[in-house]
């Protein structure tokens, strides 16, 4: 009877865990990361972030995009919430209002874009180094994407600035590489631009970033045939 006794209490630790993780991959309920306050649940948060972002950022239906975006925004934000002193939660709620924006297109995408910079700058006041200068990072690219005054705060000099500073401080990443590329062809400076994408393309992988770092590979040999195309006409 004592070895079906503990069998039992085992099997129901196991579905309450399943239950627990289910929460916070899923997002049954998202005030769950208010009572997840050691530094490995934040990690483990962080990462499940993540991981829906690519499944968001990169799905092909509309439709399941945009619910896909309005659930992360719900999950950054409370992660911001129980954690408001961690840069990580406050880059990746960034990343999240800036990629939605960028889906969303328009005029309707301005108050995104400002919440998005709000939130990287404020993950820059609490610690500039996080996730290797992934604050300097976005906000470097969203100066460059968004439209400059009078309709918003896009700016070349900024995001030359931001970017750069995070090429410091991350010499080798994919993503810093990819959009100084980008950086780079917008000023047609093509030449430059290929030997970020050259250095993106050999970037080291990333902890935990495999299925993110396929899909960018996948935008690095795009564009670099696009520029390669300029190169030789």
């Amino acid at each position: 009877m004592k070895t079906i006794k503990n069998k039992t209490i085992n099997v129901k630790n196991k579905i309450i865990k399943s239950m627990t993780l289910l929460a916070l991959f899923c997002g049954l309920n998202i005030n769950v990361y208010a009572n997840t306050q050691s530094p490995n649940d934040f990690k483990q948060a962080l990462i499940a972030l993540q991981h829906q972002w690519v499944a968001a950022n990169y799905a092909n239906n509309k439709a399941v995009k945009k619910s896909a975006f309005l659930a992360l925004q719900e999950k950054s934000t409370a992660l911001t919430t129980a954690y408001p002193q961690q840069a990580a939660a406050w880059i990746w709620h960034g990343i999240i209002q800036s990629s939605y924006a960028g889906f969303k297109g328009g005029l309707g995408a301005l108050s995104y874009v400002d919440d998005a910079k709000e939130s990287l700058e404020k993950a820059l006041a609490i610690n500039e180094n996080a996730l290797q200068g992934s604050a300097h990072t976005s906000l470097g690219i969203l100066y460059l994407k968004v439209p400059g005054w009078p309709v918003s705060f896009g700016d070349e000099d900024e995001s030359e600035k931001h970017l750069k500073t995070a090429l410091a401080m991350n010499p080798t990443g994919i993503d810093i590489n990819y959009f100084l590329a980008e950086f780079y062809i917008e000023q047609g400076q093509y030449k430059k631009a290929k030997a970020h994408l050259i250095a993106a393309s050999i970037a080291p992988a990333r902890p935990n970033r495999k299925d993110a770092d396929k899909f960018r590979q996948v935008e690095v040999k795009t564009l670099l045939a696009q520029v390669n195309k300029e190169l030789k006409d």
